[in-house]
């Protein structure tokens, strides 16, 4: 990390310094520790994002935390909220496990209560972006035609190219399940799911205005990787454009992450959303319900069995799947199915 380049840290729509820290991990699951250093220039900045009140004996802050997040503020034997409380002189009160409610920081001095509070809003920030997302932003495609297309596609690709390495048709997207992903959300409570729907929900406006209350036709046509070895792919896309040539999807798509990234509920992985709807990804080969990251972190390519994908581009590079009218986004959850076999949906905005 650069001293005049640090690292940003996104908290609810504020802007963090990220001092680098050391942070151990340990196997077992309630084994978990924080190492900070009392001179964060972080820790010295006022919190404002939260209300603090005068008591009698002092300040109090209340603060609305996932409960699966508790462990990382108690760390391993408590040693992580024992080291808070000591650098900030506060106490941290903790709902016991299996209880929600939310966490409370008290201390004789405001200044200290607000130093904990961001301290421990950094924290959760850290351990946040290592949980897997349990819901992401999509783009519904399997509309009856294009489902009816893809559905070709599998069966020509399997006739002509079932003879090329690691292809069969266990790493063939489920057709009820097309989709593109516009972003990913680790919404870790029942509260941040309805927040997020909310957030969806004022994004209304500005696609309305872009479609001028009209569904978008797309046309879903051609194929792509994102590597640089044909020979050795993971994971093939159809790709989508508005059939007009508009960037119309692109603009909506950017608008929508720069919305939930401004809300603190997604990472920006881009400048611009890589529009892509999966097809052929070698996931499936093991877990057909597994879902594809998209850009959101790491690929796990340990346990993946690539394939050989030349054959596929020479003969089926621009494949036409079918053209339909979009019509909604909407918060999808990972690994759900609802009547119709697609993703259930958390929330969900209509362009007309």
């Amino acid at each position: 990390m650069e001293v005049l380049r640090p690292v940003l840290v996104n908290i609810n729509g504020r802007i963090y310094r990220k001092n680098a820290v050391k942070e151990e991990c340990y196997e077992e699951e309630d084994d978990y520790s924080y190492y900070g250093t009392a001179s964060d220039p972080c820790t010295d900045e006022p919190c404002d994002l939260h209300a603090i009140e005068q008591t009698e004996k002092g300040f109090r802050c209340s603060i609305d935390i996932p409960s699966v997040l508790y462990k990382y503020i108690i760390g391993k034997k408590g040693e992580t909220r024992k080291r808070l409380e000591s650098e900030t002189k506060t106490s941290i009160n903790i709902p016991k496990q299996g209880m929600e409610g939310p966490i409370v920081v008290t201390g004789a001095q405001k200044a200290s209560v607000a130093s904990a509070v961001t301290r421990l809003e950094l924290l959760i920030e850290s351990f946040r972006r290592k949980q897997p997302f349990s819901h992401f932003l999509s783009f519904p495609l399997n509309h009856p035609r294009v489902q009816e297309g893809f559905l070709s596609f599998k069966e020509e690709v399997l006739e002509q190219c079932s003879q090329d390495m690691g292809v069969d048709a266990s790493i063939f997207q489920n057709p009820a399940k097309l989709h593109l992903t516009v972003g990913t959300l680790a919404l870790l409570s029942e509260a941040e799911v309805q927040r997020a729907s909310e957030l969806l929900q004022q994004c209304q406006g500005f696609i309305r205005d872009l479609t001028v209350g009209k569904p978008l036709t797309l046309v879903v046509s051609g194929i792509e990787y994102m590597n640089d070895d044909p020979s050795m792919v993971d994971v093939l896309y159809a790709k989508v454009q508005v059939k007009d040539g508009s960037d119309m999807l692109q603009v909506m798509a950017d608008r929508l992450v720069e919305h939930f990234v401004a809300a603190g509920l997604m990472t920006r992985e881009w400048d611009r959303v890589k529009l892509h709807g999966t097809v052929m990804n070698t996931l499936f080969r093991k877990d057909p319900s597994a879902e594809d990251k998209g850009s959101h972190g790491k690929q796990n390519t340990k346990d993946r069995e690539a394939f050989d994908a030349r054959n596929i581009l020479q003969r089926f590079g621009e494949y036409h799947f079918g053209e339909f009218e979009l019509n909604t986004v909407q918060i999808s959850q990972r690994y759900s199915s609802d009547c119709t076999g697609y993703y259930s949906s958390a929330g969900e905005v209509t362009f007309s």
